[in-house]
């Protein structure tokens, strides 16, 4: 599933928001192969201890927006390593990326943590 090219927007393949009639919880029934894949893909990116800093960082700062130049300092990493992170939390549907001149500024995709927190409450 992950070595080929076919783009899938995570919109397509989690489930619907929790006031959607169709959405699965954990406790609700037994995941399909395919979402547990993609849910487990979010999970792994958010497994590592810097991504979920920055997931945090970026929620904490100003409008739930940051700068990655604003990233760099607290968690004390270089620019490479923490665009990186950036990188496979914006790939994952958490976070998301908006070029202003040089800079990324990064803000979090408040749907993919609503799914998640949905799929995780008890039905």
């Amino acid at each position: 599933m992950y070595g080929h090219n076919r783009e899938v927007t995570l919109e397509q393949t989690l489930p619907a928001p929790a006031s959607a009639a169709c959405c699965t919880t954990l406790t609700g029934e037994p995941l399909d192969e395919h979402r547990a894949r993609e849910f487990a893909r979010i999970f792994k990116a958010l497994a590592d201890p810097t991504r979920l800093r920055l997931v945090s960082l970026v929620a904490a700062h100003e409008g739930n927006e940051a700068c990655a130049c604003d990233l760099i300092d607290p968690v004390g990493l270089g620019q490479p390593t923490v665009s990186h992170h950036l990188k496979i939390l914006v790939d994952a549907g958490v976070l998301r990326r908006e070029k202003r001149g040089i800079w990324s500024y990064y803000s979090l995709a408040a749907e993919t943590l609503e799914r998640i927190a949905a799929f995780l409450s008890p039905a």
